[in-house]
């Protein structure tokens, strides 16, 4: 039995001059970015390949529509390979340009167990959360459905995930704190998955240490101290993107489909609404166990980063929860729009949708305890 894995090769440049001089970027090759992303790094540089915006075919989250639009402009090119350079958003729709196996999305969402590889991928990501480099799924929100919904496949793995700290230098302050976020609720929730292995908790693990070392900075120095730490958060989010890539992210990423899907909040910051809430929700229905392992690392390197929090002090699920209020304060789900009458909608479409994901919940969840967690964070 296959313990662990490590698919894309993972490879570091300083620059992306010095990323694109080893790759040898020519007419054979297509750039999936952002103009505000391509403009100050890549623009003067004298590229000979193609290059895609994305922001031209819709912005936000992903959808099937925008990824249908970016796909069939990039039949137009006769390319060998997809560069994609960006964050989540780029990296989903570039997986979906790497694969055949359907002329529409919704073909490939139906064929996905035979879908091949039909271009080489290289995914260089200018967040700090998504992990999705090294990971062989694409999260598109189905608009037809009304929630996200992920497509996998082994063709969906990048042949190289190249980390450039060039990108981060102008990544605004919001961007990286819930996209770090992100990073840590995928190596929490990998850690806690019942299918993983000593392998892949060594890289959650490491992940969550880095991570929360950074935040223990941010509350003790402010907020700018981040940038001294960028690399370690481009690293800690690849970590955790291997972490969830072997056994799975659980009920926190369930969870957060259903509103994001609905009313287009950032995938990090749904996922940072329901992190602390389904972990208590964790606690309450079993303590002990795995979950008081997770609360020693977490006890450990809060009192190594020197924060003791106040009034949450020696329980280190509040303490965790005082330290993200530091790092960026949370937003209750009315605050993008949600209302009581979606709460139970959203519990049956996280039921109906996302098992692929409620599965690796550190312990089963009902359809009435997810009802009630959103209710919490209305």
């Amino acid at each position: 039995m296959n313990q662990f894995f490590i698919k894309p090769e993972i490879q570091f440049c300083n620059t992306f001059q010095e990323f694109a001089a080893e790759y040898e970027l020519g007419k054979s090759d297509v750039i999936l970015t952002n103009e505000y992303i391509y403009n100050p790094i890549m623009a003067a540089k004298g590229l000979q390949c193609g290059v895609v915006f994305q922001e031209k075919y819709g912005t936000g989250e992903p959808t099937d529509v925008m990824a249908e639009a970016i796909l069939e402009e990039v039949r137009k090119y006769d390319a060998r390979r997809i560069i994609a350079v960006g964050g989540g958003t780029i990296i989903d729709i570039a997986k979906v340009l790497a694969v055949k196996g359907g002329e529409t999305i919704d073909e490939m969402y139906q064929n996905m167990a035979s879908l091949k590889k039909g271009k080489e991928l290289i995914i260089i990501p200018t967040t700090c959360g998504t992990g999705s480099e090294v990971t062989n799924i694409s999260v598109l929100n189905r608009t037809k459905m009304g929630t996200k919904q992920g497509m996998v496949s082994p063709a969906m793995f990048a042949d190289a995930a190249v980390l450039i700290p060039e990108f981060l230098e102008s990544l605004p302050y919001k961007v990286f704190a819930t996209s770090s976020i992100d990073a840590l609720v995928h190596a929490v929730e990998s850690y806690l998955n019942p299918a993983a292995t000593d392998f892949s908790e060594m890289y959650s693990i490491k992940a969550v240490r880095m991570i929360l070392k950074g935040y223990c900075r941010i509350a003790a120095k402010g907020r700018d101290v981040w940038k001294d730490d960028a690399e370690d958060y481009l690293i800690a989010s690849n970590m955790a993107g291997i972490g969830f890539s072997n056994n799975g992210c659980g009920a926190v990423h369930a969870m957060a489909y259903a509103i994001g899907g609905k009313y287009h909040v950032p995938h990090g910051e749904s996922n940072y609404q329901f992190f602390v809430p389904v972990l208590k929700l964790y606690e309450k229905k079993a303590p002990g166990g795995k979950l008081n392992k997770l609360k020693d690392i977490l006890r450990e390197c809060l009192a190594e980063g020197g924060f003791c929090g106040t009034a949450c002090a020696g329980n280190p699920l509040g303490m965790l929860e005082e330290l993200l209020e530091k790092v960026l304060p949370a937003k209750k789900m009315a605050e993008y729009g949600a209302l009581r009458e979606d709460i139970v909608p959203f519990a049956q479409s996280t039921v109906d949708h996302q098992q692929r994901l409620l599965k690796n919940s550190y312990v089963p969840l009902s359809r009435e305890e997810i009802r009630e967690v959103y209710q919490s964070c209305l």
